[in-house]
């Protein structure tokens, strides 16, 4: 388990401070995979770095399977960092060597036995789905290929820990979604634990087992994934879903005389159930869907509607009452 206390990194510039992490602590459990999402400047690629003490803390304890690292010697720091493979934006592969090569890279470095190398490369090829390019060089590999080379590189010698800093940010739809499938089968068959940094919301929907937002440097909310799209507390994880659900209210729609514009939000198989048919037929009510969506957080379905509920009072109440018991959520957003 990961474990970070009260952690400061603050950072002179002249007479200057700024304070890119702010009194952040958190509990990454072994096996999971953990995102950190937040806009530019959240201080997110700032704290993953202080879990390999690639940036030391100002403040805080980073303890790691009940060590706390922050006082480890550098041969004992050394030991850990062997244990807590990371991949950037940027593949930063060998540009001269081979793709084998840039694997074994790795390996050599860390006095890995000589005779054991070449197997250890091929199988390390195998599991991201590229032993034909064994031979090939980085300049002849498509961005997504290059990432699974630095991934396959990162697991070199077999870590508990894999920290990925915007691991997909540099790649097109089709290679982030290789991406995300390969950490996920990397994570299911190995167990590693993986704490994946992004400001990407699409990725994190597919990814992640539980969440953080952070912003301006501060931990703002930490929660499963599916309770972030559902029913996320902190503003900034409002505005993040919400771009990526993107079901809001018409600009200029308001609710005229006995209309009701509400927002309906449905979890896993009750996505597909009937439930406005079934109150426009037993209540004197009408409903119109002006917008929703259906989308899938870790396979698992999650639906919104925003409707135009119709009726005179008495009708709309019972109508009312019957929908909020049928749907995850009902957020009343305007009418009379």
């Amino acid at each position: 388990m990961i474990e970070l206390k009260n952690i400061d990194v603050t950072f002179q510039n002249g007479s200057h401070e700024f304070k890119a992490v702010d009194n952040v602590s958190l509990k990454i459990n072994k096996g999971e995979i953990f995102g950190i999402v937040g806009p530019s400047g959240a201080g997110k690629s700032t704290l993953v770095r202080v879990i390999n003490l690639l940036q030391r803390p100002t403040n805080g304890e980073v303890i790691i399977e009940g060590s706390d690292i922050t006082k480890f010697n550098r041969k004992q720091l050394r030991k850990t960092r062997l244990n807590i493979g990371m991949i950037f934006q940027h593949f930063n592969l060998i540009s001269g060597s081979t793709i084998a090569e840039n694997v074994a890279f790795s390996l050599y470095a860390n006095n890995y036995p000589k005779d054991k190398i070449k197997d250890r490369v091929k199988e390390l090829l195998e599991i991201v789905h590229l032993p034909e390019k064994a031979d090939a060089y980085p300049a002849n590999l498509s961005g997504g290929q290059k990432q699974r080379v630095a991934i396959a590189r990162a697991l070199a010698n077999n870590p508990d820990i894999l920290l990925c800093d915007e691991a997909t940010s540099a790649l097109d739809i089709e290679n982030t979604e290789e991406i995300v499938e390969l950490l996920r089968e990397i994570n299911e068959k190995t167990h590693i634990t993986i704490v994946f940094i992004t400001h990407e919301m699409d990725v994190a929907k597919k990814l992640f087992d539980r969440i953080a937002f952070m912003e301006d440097g501060k931990l703002k909310e930490v929660t499963d994934i599916y309770s972030a799209f559902a029913n996320p507390k902190s503003d900034i994880a409002k505005s993040l879903v919400q771009r990526v659900l993107n079901v809001e209210v018409p600009e200029g729609l308001k609710a005229k005389t006995n209309e009701e514009i509400l927002r309906l939000s449905y979890t896993g198989d009750d996505s597909y159930d009937p439930v406005i048919s079934v109150a426009s037929k037993n209540y004197d009510i009408t409903m119109d869907i002006i917008n929703g969506k259906v989308d899938y957080i870790r396979n698992k379905p999650f639906g919104m509607l925003i409707v135009i509920l119709r009726g005179e009072d008495a009708e709309r109440k019972k109508a009312l009452e019957y929908i909020s018991k049928n749907v995850y959520k009902l957020e009343r957003l305007g009418g009379r």
